[in-house]
């Protein structure tokens, strides 16, 4: 199967707002061709980041969503029997590396251990592939970047990234955008009015606030949208955050009581 590369092209312009000079550095990295590893909370943007640096540098992005099962395989690529055929295909990382593009591993701790060992000849001054079940090594042109993501907040000892993986990188730190630029954003994404995006990022400000002190994580810039949406769908501004909101926040019915006493107050 021949790999085209317009077939992984962004062809709008992605909205995005830069909360810091992560555009920057992220140009400065894919100049010195040095891998990125962005860091940050769940719903801070940094898939939407990487659609709008695909598009801005005119790349192929090939988005991989890492999970437990993920194996080297998946990544690189396997034998497959096809009408009585033995063929080969290739995994999304193989295909970034022909066509040049940028290849974007999502959440990369949660795939298995093993898998991260393969992005190691690619992430450093190497910057190959080997394909050892073909017997095979592919070589990443000056076009190709391989950038990953994970959230700090949701690390363990289990699930980490070993120092061997992380010194391979340049990291960009994401968080959430200021008041402002929060407001912003859920309204050019839901065309909700000011007022209410407003009162909505209050409402993200002070589950934000509740970390660790019974929310494993606040709401984000995302879950706020999801609500925004809601209510110009019609939904009650207090049902939306109710659904939208607290219900993904907590499973705990005393924290969920608190999140509704909070929308009480605003909404």
């Amino acid at each position: 199967m021949t790999v085209k590369s317009e077939d992984y092209m962004m062809e709008e312009e992605p909205y995005y707002r830069s909360v810091g000079d992560e555009i920057d550095l992220f140009a400065a990295a894919y100049l010195n061709r040095i891998p990125v590893l962005l860091k940050g909370p769940t719903g801070s943007g940094k898939t939407r980041f990487m659609q709008y640096m695909a598009w801005l540098h005119k790349r192929p992005l090939i988005t991989v969503s890492c999970h437990d099962d993920l194996t080297a395989s998946d990544l690189v690529g396997r034998y497959l029997v096809k009408g009585g055929e033995t063929l080969w295909v290739d995994g999304p990382l193989a295909r970034a590396v022909k066509v040049g593009g940028f290849c974007y591993l999502d959440e990369i701790v949660e795939a298995r251990k093993d898998t991260t060992v393969v992005i190691h000849p690619l992430a450093d001054d190497r910057r190959i592939l080997p394909i050892e079940k073909r017997g095979e090594v592919l070589k990443a042109p000056a076009e190709f970047l391989l950038a990953l993501s994970y959230n700090p907040g949701y690390q363990s000892v289990l699930k980490d990234l070993k120092q061997s993986t992380r010194q391979r990188f340049l990291a960009l730190e994401f968080s959430y955008p200021n008041r402002e630029l929060e407001t912003e954003i859920i309204v050019h994404e839901s065309r909700v009015n000011e007022e209410i995006a407003e009162r909505l990022v209050t409402f993200g400000e002070k589950t934000r606030n509740l970390k660790d002190r019974g929310l494993a994580e606040g709401a984000s810039t995302r879950l706020l949208i999801h609500a925004a949406q809601l209510i110009v769908s019609g939904i009650g501004q207090a049902e939306a955050c109710g659904a939208a909101i607290s219900a993904p926040l907590t499973d705990d019915a005393e924290m969920y009581g608190a999140l509704s006493e909070i929308v009480s107050s605003l909404f």
